[in-house]
């Protein structure tokens, strides 16, 4: 039985781009986004300056776009995401390395700042496992705010140990491209930073 375990961050490391502003402009379309984002900018500087956590900026961004669309239209629009805009911001040799871990038996698992509903479809065809940020939905509808914490720094491992007994294995990999990442990438024995660039 293979004992190792690899954890990919999923945006700028599987993917070449932050997909959470491709979502909004795949939902929302080109002129919604672009007001939507003029919109955000005291936010968005605010997250720069560390002024606002980018939990609170984030919080700020989903509820411009998304406050109350029912979450059913939301899923179904990430979905349709998945297979139509998701492939084409993939970067080939993450999906190779994905794949070559799977051949041998090693756990895969995806742990992303990003929301899950764009990103759990996607792992499930490839029958890896997701750890991700949740929106919190009310009454169906996305209320623009987290639900829980917003998976990215410590949160990160947090989100790992609370599904798995690292004990159990004999590697620990990982991949990361940020410093919302170098947490995850502390608790391997090999970590892989910007690797596929």
């Amino acid at each position: 039985m293979n004992n190792k375990i690899a954890f990919f961050d999923f945006d700028g490391t599987i993917t070449h781009k932050d997909t959470l502003p491709e979502i909004i402009r795949f939902i929302k379309g080109r002129r919604a986004f672009y007001l939507g984002m003029i919109q955000s900018l005291p936010w968005l500087i605010a997250m720069k300056l560390k002024i606002i956590s980018n939990a609170s900026a984030k919080e700020k961004l989903l509820a411009i776009f998304f406050k109350g669309l029912a979450f059913h239209e939301f899923q179904q629009k990430c979905n349709e995401f998945i297979q139509f805009r998701l492939p084409h911001l993939l970067r080939p040799a993450a999906i190779s390395e994905i794949n070559k871990y799977k051949q041998e038996g090693t756990t895969v698992v995806v742990v992303s700042a990003s929301v899950e509903d764009w990103i759990v479809g996607w792992c499930d065809h490839l029958q890896i496992k997701c750890l991700a940020t949740r929106l919190e939905v009310i009454n169906g509808k996305i209320t623009g705010r987290i639900a829980g914490k917003n998976c990215n720094g410590t949160e990160k491992v947090n989100r790992i140990k609370a599904l798995f007994n690292l004990n159990d294995y004999k590697t620990i990999i990982a991949y990361g491209d940020s410093n919302g990442d170098k947490p995850m990438l502390s608790l391997a024995a090999i970590a892989y930073y910007k690797p596929f660039r």
